[in-house]
């Protein structure tokens, strides 16, 4: 679904020359990191259809379209519609995956038309290209870029990860910025609840594969529009434990050229914890808390990871194992508690030097979402986010609120990711149990994490 960044908004306005009107996101970015394509609401405040969905807003990628149009393309392209039938199905098709798209967003809006609001034929080159960049399969789009690219100096090597998670897939494409870091050109986090059941039936359910594959393909494609020379996937728990993982894992092979990396629980541990901490200046040693959906990693360290951990709970393993109520039951949040507080155990063992840890960083959609909730966020923004610290006592307050609410009151919540709403409680769980057991009064919630660990590995030379 893209990010947006509490200065996108003032950035958007510059290069439209007006405030938007419409809620967005921003699914791809320039190398200084100014939006180049946002991804509008489907619907305008006063609930009227918006029938561009992405839509293009670098002035200089702007331009440079409107010049391919000003030379008669639209025209042009249009009658190769009626004289190429090979075309005419290409457009065609993605005329019917943007609208589909679009209904990702909002049920019924797939009657709305297809690229730029039109059924056939080609109306706007600004709008095919944006559908192209975001990762839509779309030949105009694409013949658009082979005219135009690049629109602005690029530094070789840059790389794209993908995390597939047990709730979410994940998407991060990055240049190098020549001082050991990285330059996004674009995140984005869609929740298509891959490990749907795998707890109890050991095996991936065709409609999460089908789902999940789907996204898979508009990542790699996206990638690929923005030059990506290395497209990275790495999986964690949902893969470890399925029995049929090899269908996503050939559905891997074939979109994106590159094998899949199916990463233990320790190693996912020091890749979040290389993500987390890089660049932190915080008291050390670290403890990096990763709750995901099918399992929670706790690595400790400073410069390095010393000691590792990975375990079988997570939000969507404990919610599918222990909650069966909307809103949970207390004793079913007792439940999770106990749960949660037997793996802790485990943790104490196999990490005798916990206690050791001064700064605890939570990292992932729970840690995040809570801070988001307590700051009062609307829209969610990353950079209010990033590195902020969050209490004991707020984590608790939050966890308690959400506890009291049902899942459609909880997806309400304007930070609340689409997805997450039903499996947040347990997850709140893993981290207000954490915070307790360890005695942490704060957590410095971190928006990098083991996406932003495997783009490191990825540019890192040797």
């Amino acid at each position: 679904m893209g990010e947006r960044r509490g200065s996108d908004l003032r950035i958007v306005a510059e290069q439209l020359g007006r405030e938007p009107t419409i809620a967005f996101t921003v699914v791809a970015r320039c190398s200084d990191g100014h939006p180049l394509v946002i991804r509008n609401a489907p619907i305008d405040p006063d609930g009227n259809p918006f029938p561009t969905m992405f839509w293009l807003t670098c002035p200089s990628a702007v331009k440079a379209v409107s010049r391919l149009e000003a030379e008669g393309w639209i025209s042009r392209l249009n009658e190769r519609i009626e004289t190429d039938p090979a075309f005419a199905e290409a457009v065609a098709r993605a005329h019917a995956a943007y609208a589909q798209e679009r209904a990702r967003d909002h049920r019924g809006a797939e009657a709305w038309g297809g690229v730029g609001g039109t059924r056939t034929g080609l109306k706007c080159l600004h709008a095919h290209y944006a559908n192209h960049v975001a990762g839509g399969d779309d030949d105009a789009g694409a013949w658009v870029a082979e005219r135009i690219e690049p629109v602005h100096d690029e530094r070789p090597g840059r790389v794209a990860a993908i995390d597939q998670g047990t709730n979410s897939i994940r998407l991060l494409v990055a240049e190098p910025d020549g001082k050991d870091g990285f330059a996004d050109l674009g995140r984005d986090m869609i929740i298509t609840r891959l490990g749907q059941g795998v707890d109890e039936t050991g095996r991936l359910a065709p409609d999460a594969l089908e789902r999940t594959t789907e996204v898979l393909a508009r990542y790699a494609r996206r990638a690929r529009a923005l030059h990506a020379e290395r497209i990275r996937v790495s999986a964690t728990a949902v893969l470890r434990d399925a029995s049929n993982g090899d269908a996503y894992e050939r559905a891997v092979r074939a979109l994106t050229g590159s094998e899949l990396e199916i990463v233990s629980g320790e190693r996912e541990a020091e890749l979040s914890f290389l993500g987390a901490t890089s660049g932190l200046e915080a008291p050390s040693p670290f403890l990096v808390l990763d709750i995901g959906g099918g399992s929670t990693e706790f690595v400790l360290g400073a410069e390095r990871p010393t000691a590792a951990h990975s375990t079988q709970i997570g939000s969507v393993r404990l919610t599918e194992r222990l909650v069966t109520s909307d809103p949970p039951g207390e004793h079913e949040l007792r439940a999770l508690r106990d749960a949660v507080g037997s793996v802790l155990d485990e943790v104490e063992r196999s990490i005798p030097a916990v206690s050791d840890a001064r700064t605890l960083v939570a990292v992932a959609g729970t840690a995040t979402t809570v801070q988001a909730i307590s700051l009062g966020l609307d829209p969610y923004d990353p950079e209010r986010i990033h590195r902020t610290r969050l209490s004991f006592d707020e984590a608790k307050r939050v966890a308690e609120r959400l506890a009291t609410m049902t899942t459609p009151e909880r997806a309400a919540l304007p930070v609340m990711a689409p997805g997450r709403a039903d499996v947040i409680v347990a997850g709140t769980a893993i981290l207000v149990e954490v915070m307790g057991r360890f005695g942490f009064d704060e957590a410095l919630v971190s928006e990098t994490d083991i996406l932003d660990g495997l783009v490191l590995e990825m540019l890192t030379p040797g």
